[in-house]
């Protein structure tokens, strides 16, 4: 989807794959489950995985990006797959704690919101207002997926603002929490499955250059870009990592 462009928010597809993969794969339920993105331009990760499990024509992946397309590069409120998809970073999590209360008061008890979240967006005073809110009411269906690659616009996470210890905040707010590999696709899948009496927060470790080796080392994150040559070799790189595991 990016290469055609020869730039684009792969290195946010590439963060958050394994988590995608996980939660449409292994945990939602299509039709009763939400999903919310609340980095609108990790958007392109919804698409592929929605493709992968059949929510969405594979056909449609090329129109990515392009003028006119439904697949848009930032999603935004018409986007398809997401349930809600924010254009202001830190808007995510206040929706998916008003979906789950919303579900609770009309008896949609089984109903579960699975919010997919950035490090960057920590930063963000409505994500802490959001977590404080969920954590009074218990909104034990609430799961976030917290994509902890250290990566933003302006650079590295921790060099802009300390974020961290993230479980520890997080638990001070009546979370439980599990801090995990994120690009360890069943870990994501068991914390997924586990159950809890609070709202949840699974602090995925990731990096932005995960499963590309031909991405050079100081490859932009947060919007890499891929000339001709880089994107083939790619492609390459990823062919060969399918056919291994017989794709």
């Amino acid at each position: 989807m990016v290469a055609p462009h020869g730039f684009g928010y792969l290195g946010q597809a590439l963060s958050a794959a394994e988590q995608y993969a996980a939660v449409y794969g292994a945990a939602l339920r299509p039709g009763i489950d939400r999903v919310i993105c609340s980095p609108a331009h990790y958007v392109v990760a919804a698409y592929a995985a929605a493709a992968e499990t059949g929510l969405l024509d594979e056909a449609a992946l090329a129109s990515y990006g392009h003028n006119g397309s439904a697949l848009e590069a930032i999603g935004t409120e018409r986007s398809p797959v997401p349930d809600y998809t924010c254009g202001s970073l830190g808007q995510g999590l206040s929706a998916a704690a008003g979906f789950a209360l919303a579900d609770r008061l009309l008896g949609r008890a089984g109903v579960r919101t699975f919010t997919f979240c950035s490090d960057g967006e920590m930063q963000e005073g409505q994500v802490w207002e959001a977590a404080m809110f969920a954590g009074h009411y218990r909104l034990d269906r609430l799961t976030v997926l917290l994509d902890a690659n250290n990566s933003q616009v302006d650079g590295p996470v921790d060099t802009i603002t300390t974020i961290e210890p993230i479980a520890a905040k997080w638990q001070a707010f009546g979370w439980d929490t599990a801090d995990l590999d994120g690009h360890d696709v069943d870990a994501v899948a068991a914390a997924l499955a586990a159950g809890s009496s609070r709202p949840r927060i699974l602090i995925c470790r990731t990096s932005t250059r995960h499963g590309l080796a031909c991405l050079p080392p100081d490859a932009d994150g947060h919007f890499i870009k891929l000339p001709p040559d880089l994107a083939a070799a790619a492609t390459a790189e990823l062919s060969a990592e399918l056919a291994r595991h017989g794709g």
